[in-house]
């Protein structure tokens, strides 16, 4: 990341940028997403994990549900983190996470991830400073172990969402029927910590080893033109190969 200021970032889409040509881009971009985690899976060489963070409504389950859905379920999972468990407590912050992490061959997104330990923790202050800083060097050293022992790519995205948008939505899932479910009175108590919050957020995004993508996401087709892109880059840049048939040991004669 260029600068520690979120609020330099634009959260909405380019001016200009044509909405119904970008969103037949993006549909061409999620075809391209399916079929390279085809070849990711039937390959086997490698693994990919990508990290979805952002506030409350920012759209990450959204765009999982786009971004992915030419994605064979066999070699893709999702898994959110939430509240750690009491058993989860009493073990390392990056315990419940290392879990997780894609097999080779496997694509993995997290919908929240080992994030949420430097981030809802450091403005709730459960955590100090000091500890911050000690567990992003943890994270850090972690994603450098899943990138060189395990040949796992790493792709992190920020859902750039402003507090007015934010508003909006979670407005929405006060007055939708179809969103109800979503509601958690939770989210508007958060919302009162939305400048610590977005402190958090640049401490993270600049002590990252591995580079985030900030997306913006108060227009949600361009954050999923955004991911589909960045996703489809990435993995083209694998040179990943269907593998040859395997042949078989017998005889052509017995």
């Amino acid at each position: 990341m260029n600068t520690k200021s979120l609020s330099s970032i634009p959260c909405t889409a380019p001016k200009g940028l044509d909405p119904i040509e970008t969103k037949q881009r993006t549909k061409a971009l999620i075809e391209r997403v399916g079929e390279l985690q085809h070849l990711l899976y039937a390959e086997g060489k490698r693994s990919v994990l990508v990290v979805l963070q952002g506030m409350d409504a920012s759209g990450k389950d959204g765009a999982i549900r786009n971004v992915f859905s030419k994605c064979n379920l066999a070699g893709t999972r999702v898994v959110s983190f939430g509240k750690p468990s009491d058993r989860e407590r009493e073990h390392d912050f990056l315990w419940r996470i290392h879990q997780e992490t894609p097999a080779r061959g496997e694509l993995t997104i997290f919908n929240r991830s080992h994030y949420e330990d430097v981030l809802i923790q450091r403005v709730h202050k459960v955590i100090d400073l000091k500890r911050v800083a000690l567990r992003m060097a943890a994270i850090n050293s972690f994603e450098h172990l899943l990138q060189f022992d395990n040949n796992t790519l790493i792709l992190k995205f920020f859902l750039h969402l402003s507090q007015e948008e934010q508003e909006n939505q979670l407005k929405k899932r006060l007055t939708d029927p179809k969103k109800f479910w979503k509601h958690n009175d939770g989210d508007w108590a958060e919302r009162e910590h939305w400048a610590q919050y977005m402190k958090a957020y640049e401490y993270v995004l600049h002590e990252s080893q591995v580079p985030w993508t900030v997306c913006p996401s108060n227009d949600r087709w361009y954050r999923d033109f955004i991911i589909s892109e960045r996703i489809v880059k990435a993995l083209e840049g694998l040179k990943m190969r269907l593998p040859h048939p395997v042949k078989s040991r017998r005889s052509s004669k017995s």
